[in-house]
């Protein structure tokens, strides 16, 4: 989030950040988003999760320099605490122009920030195979980083109320079921032919793949504050693509499509506190359990791939909070959404 150094209130500046990046370091590393008031930062191609710290730290650092040597402030989190989304700018793109244009109210007001991991795929049909496998594990990557309980200045009641202003798009949510990608690119071709997208990325499912880079992408992460949490949340992703593409996972069977939205909604609501489906036995289980149980299973994965220690860093923020946790904590003593979204800005720094 693009943010003004005094009020904190977001700033339509993103043209002068990219104009500041063209032919830098980082030139390749960032772009514009829907609005004026958003840049993107993303890291390189990374082999193991530990570069993906170092590279998210590194993004991160020159993202806050970036932005002060114009006087600007940067914020991180899954929505902005008080803006107003009529006050945003659309970029001068002629796709985001397209899309506003098409969504119209439904686009104008996705005033929301997310956090996307890419692991890559070697083999389409698995890449198929992954999104209904990773699909009953959504409700814990988004207990695990909601980080947006404000809307408009006001308490929403939801730890992540991103997902229920993202919900208003087509093509979003948890994704459909495919029996092979073959068939996932008849309804690509035929959505494309009809004139209903433009191209797949058009196409916003919690987890879909993404062939022009050869990965699956997770997508359903609020925008995270703290670097650290970006970082074991990127190894519980990249554990869980391991686990499921190598060992039979029985939620994947057992989790009706049904089932896999309500929990999501629980934990968009209740955060860590939310009690949710067992994709596996049925019944009811803390989300907590839930996640402790994913973590138990994905360890010997975690030591394959090298990053057990980065994994492990999950149990810090079920031990501490997520960020919406720390938000509404924040608010609680202070009873100011700006010393909130100054409180966002100081841990967005700290990286």
């Amino acid at each position: 989030m693009l943010l003004d150094a005094e009020t904190l209130d977001l700033v339509q500046r993103v043209e002068s950040i990219l104009r500041s990046e063209e032919r830098g370091d980082f030139a390749e590393l960032v772009s514009a988003e829907l609005f004026e008031s958003f840049v993107e930062f993303r890291t390189p191609v990374c082999a193991t999760i530990a570069e993906v710290a170092a590279e998210l730290r590194r993004v991160r650092a020159h993202a806050v320099q970036s932005a002060a040597a114009q006087g600007l402030r940067l914020g991180c989190a899954g929505t902005h605490p008080f803006s107003l989304f009529e006050r945003q700018h659309v970029t001068g793109r002629e796709r985001y122009r397209a899309l506003v244009d098409q969504l119209q109210y439904v686009a104008r007001r996705e005033l929301i920030f997310g956090f996307h991991v890419h692991v890559a795929v070697d083999d389409p049909d698995r890449a198929i195979r992954l999104m209904g496998a990773l699909a009953p594990h959504l409700c814990e990557l988004v207990a695990l980083s909601a980080n947006s309980p404000f809307w408009r200045g006001q308490p929403t009641g939801f730890a992540s109320c991103r997902h229920l202003i993202f919900s208003a798009f087509p093509r979003s949510g948890p994704p459909p079921r495919f029996e092979s990608y073959a068939e996932y690119a008849q309804v690509v071709r035929q959505l494309v032919a009809s004139g209903c997208i433009e191209d797949y990325t058009r196409i916003w499912w919690d987890v879909r793949p993404h062939p022009r880079f050869g990965t699956i992408e997770v997508r359903v992460m609020d925008a995270l504050t703290r670097v650290d949490d970006a970082v074991a949340l990127a190894a519980y992703v990249q554990a869980l693509v391991r686990h499921a593409t190598e060992e039979r996972d029985d939620a994947t069977a057992a989790c009706h499509p049904v089932l896999t939205h309500e929990n999501k909604w629980q934990a968009a609501r209740y955060g860590l506190r939310a009690t949710v489906i067992d994709p596996v036995a049925g019944g009811r289980i803390p989300v907590a359990a839930l996640i402790e149980r994913t973590l138990r299973a994905l360890a010997p994965h975690a030591r394959e791939l090298g990053c057990d220690g980065e994994l492990d860093d999950t149990r810090r923020i079920l031990r501490d909070g997520n960020g919406a946790d720390r938000q509404l904590s924040v608010h609680a003593a202070t009873q100011d959404a700006v010393e909130m979204t100054r409180d966002i800005v100081e841990l967005t720094r700290a990286c």
